[in-house]
């Protein structure tokens, strides 16, 4: 039967480098709490049941949020995992945490956000060296580094990459982390620097083996436009995925010229039914390869502004209509795992938590899924 993986963001904790690029105290709670309506019926800003703004600095909102995972059929956590360099890694604190409280009873594994952090990212950019404090007072302060780039990924050599394997070989080594015919699954988010992944996955693989597995799964995000032909997996990472199938060539092209000649930067808002729709067409095409993805609800105006992507429509009910279909696919063509975006995505208004209009919904349309082919 196929095992649902919720993805997982660990942005919900204060680290010095936000700090420092945002304001004193900034998680991604600030852009949820902060977001505003931008059209009618535009439901923002989303407000957690019972103003649950965790910390997840603090095991028992762990432990909580695991209990309500297994609770509704969550197999496991796909959790952020942000790696820059040798001497560069953010927003560990949680998954340090599961790892060492082995009572947290949740199956996880790591996918790395593999790209670096710019400030164009965010709907908080101002075009002077100042940005938003956010803070009680709002006080505004200067930014040291000017130049857009927050945070630089390096691969570096292989001395890099086996730094970067050591560290997470303690996690590969948890009995609670995913593996695939003992070989613990990576995802590596991006694949437009394959010359680098090739040398840092075969330095991978050899490390696993000569740490007891039989190598390292790699699964990556399924790109229609790229060239993705040496991973052991790909998945559609959805919303994201369908969107960005929905524009041709040219469409992209027209698209870029107008963010640079006009910049222009125009709300983007699709269907709920229609980017479903897509996915589970492509699903059903039976990609050998491919484990299959699916979403919750989506809207990343939090982050973005009217900058954002907003997918109207969604609801529940079609959430676990859409969900038993791609389940039913993918229990077909004896697929080991789906992927759901997400479990937490707040920012991305991505998630199965119980928020104030829903509350527990989204979770009970997963357990129904579940229980209907497990039974």
């Amino acid at each position: 039967m196929p095992k649902i993986i919720a993805m997982y963001l660990p942005q919900y904790h204060q680290i010095e480098e936000n700090d420092k690029w945002w304001g004193k105290g900034f998680t991604d709670w600030v852009s949820v709490k902060n977001s505003s309506s931008l059209f009618k019926n535009h439901l923002q800003p989303r407000v957690p049941l019972n103003n649950n703004y965790y910390d997840l600095s603090q095991v028992s909102n762990i432990k909580a949020q695991v209990k309500l995972a297994k609770e509704y059929g969550i197999y496991g956590f796909g959790i952020y995992h942000y790696w820059f360099s040798s001497n560069q890694r953010l927003l560990t604190k949680p998954a340090e945490l599961i790892l060492e409280n082995k009572d947290i009873d949740i199956n996880f594994f790591f996918a790395w956000d593999n790209s670096s952090w710019i400030r164009t990212w965010s709907k908080f950019m101002l075009k002077e060296r100042y940005i938003n404090d956010w803070s009680p007072k709002n006080d505004m302060h200067k930014v040291e580094n000017n130049d857009g780039v927050l945070a630089k990924l390096d691969y570096g050599n292989e001395e890099d990459f086996k730094i970067h394997f050591n560290y997470l070989l303690p996690f590969f080594l948890d009995k609670r982390y995913i593996k695939i015919d003992n070989c613990p699954l990576f995802a590596i988010w991006n694949n437009n620097n394959q010359k680098v992944l090739e040398k840092m996955i075969f330095c991978f693989n050899k490390l696993a083996k000569e740490n007891g597995f039989n190598g390292i799964k790699i699964i990556s995000r399924y790109d229609p436009y790229g060239k993705t032909n040496y991973f052991d997996y790909y998945f559609n990472y959805e919303p994201q995925f369908s969107t960005l199938t929905n524009r041709n060539i040219f469409f992209k092209i027209v698209n870029r010229l107008k963010k640079r000649v006009f910049k222009t930067n125009k709300l983007q808002i699709y269907n709920y039914d229609k980017i479903w729709k897509k996915s589970l067409k492509f699903a059903k095409k039976n990609h050998p390869k491919m484990l299959y993805g699916g979403f919750v609800q989506y809207d990343d105006t939090p982050r973005r502004g009217k900058r954002g992507m907003v997918i109207k429509n969604s609801n529940p009910d079609k959430f676990q209509k859409y969900l038993e279909e791609l389940y039913k696919i993918s229990l077909k063509q004896k697929k080991e795992f789906i992927f759901l975006t997400a479990f937490n995505e707040w920012g991305e208004g991505a998630y199965l938590e119980p928020d104030t209009i829903n509350k527990y919904d989204y979770l009970k349309a997963v357990s129904n899924v579940i229980n209907k082919f497990n039974n």
